[in-house]
């Protein structure tokens, strides 16, 4: 049996980000991750700045994997109308091939032991957490964070309301080499039952991440059939893909993408990164939301560690309060922008104000980020 104060279940952004934090305080932390890495992840691949300093803060200094710097916005609706924005805050395009193994690394080197196994089962009982693994093993520990992502058959076995509902998205992920496209420019464009993002990483290739309906994705035999047929009915998508050429053999998906309202304590297991909450992935910030959550998640441990007077319940309450305190607004206008820019007419409509009102687009994107965090 082993023992530890935290274990993580998961080893993404958020999950490795918490164990370094914890591990850096001295905490004995367990991380359980299903994959070694390195390994690519179905992800938009542009991290907000407004992390940057809290990761300086642990020593993660993220210029040394190169990232693009970026620090402009365009958008387009399903006939190629386009406008374009600055970001203020800007941002990093970074494969999460190279960040996560980068992560990985610090947090082993922090001090944190890391598993590669799968959780079968996480029991709480007389205030212990006991979590069992595919391969027999039986790790004990106080509290327990759940960082396995946006769906796992933990939400099934904590009968989580999410995971009872089905859900009408797939997201579909490949890089494409494009030397034409711009490294400081993060894009999104709109197609009939969906919308696509690219974005340059350090690898010197373009992050193509789309969402769709399964509605709209049916009708087609298989991804690049669906791409041709759909996506590049939108101009700016179908130049796109006509000079370039992909670099991953086969893309990524996911299905069962769900952007219902989930819970943060969930059978005293505290959530973070996509298992507490999925913004759509047009606002562009959950990859900083998950390493946001890792901080609020672990300075709320931490003062449960330096003082004995602080009960389970107050670090739950405490958790819960902070994380609604910071994103709950951000999911509420994700959901709202993805209703209006997938409704043609009305993303048409809000197109032509927004052309007409250059200052509405700063202020949604600022909606949808957060303030620099320390």
């Amino acid at each position: 049996m082993k023992n530890a104060q935290v274990i993580i279940i998961g080893g993404g952004l958020a999950g490795l980000t918490a164990a370094i934090h914890l591990s850096l305080f001295k905490i004995k932390v367990i991380l359980i991750e299903k994959e070694t890495f390195p390994h690519h992840k179905v992800c938009g691949e542009y991290l907000s700045n407004e992390v940057q300093s809290y990761l300086n803060s642990l020593n993660i200094d993220l210029s040394q994997l190169n990232p693009c710097q970026i620090n402009k916005f365009e958008y387009s609706t399903n006939s190629g109308r386009k406008i374009s924005s600055d970001l203020d805050l800007g941002g990093l395009g970074i494969s999460r091939y190279n960040l996560d193994n980068f992560l990985y690394k610090k947090a082993v080197n922090s001090g944190c032991e890391i598993i590669f196994n799968t959780v079968t089962s996480v029991d709480f009982e007389e205030d212990q957490f006991t979590v069992n693994t595919s391969e027999g093993l039986s790790l004990q520990a106080k509290f327990v964070i759940g960082a396995y992502g946006k769906r796992s058959v933990i939400d099934k076995s904590l009968n989580r309301d999410f995971i009872q509902k089905h859900s009408r998205w797939l997201a579909v992920k490949s890089h494409y080499k494009n030397d034409s496209f711009p490294s400081d420019l993060v894009a999104l464009h709109n197609f009939n039952g969906g919308y696509c993002g690219l974005s340059k990483t350090e690898m010197d290739t373009v992050n193509v991440c789309y969402l769709a309906t399964y509605k709209s994705f049916r009708r087609f035999k298989n991804t690049d059939e669906y791409r041709e047929n759909v996506l590049m009915k939108n101009p700016h998508l179908e130049r796109f893909f006509k000079n370039s050429s992909p670099v991953f053999e086969k893309e990524l998906s996911i299905a069962q993408v769900s952007f219902e309202a989930k819970t943060q304590v969930e059978d005293h297991i505290l959530m973070i990164g996509d298992s507490a909450g999925l913004i759509h992935p047009l606002c562009g910030n959950g990859m900083a939301m998950a390493i946001h959550s890792a901080k609020i998640v672990s300075e709320s441990l931490l003062a449960y560690f330096d003082n004995t007077d602080i009960i389970r319940k107050y670090v739950e309450e405490t958790y819960r309060e902070r994380w609604n305190l910071q994103f709950k607004n951000r999911l509420k206008t994700g959901r709202m922008l993805q209703s209006v820019l997938l409704n043609r007419s009305l993303a048409e409509f809000s197109q032509n104000i927004i052309s007409n009102v250059p200052g509405i687009m700063p202020h949604i994107i600022k909606r949808t980020h957060g303030n620099t965090i320390i």
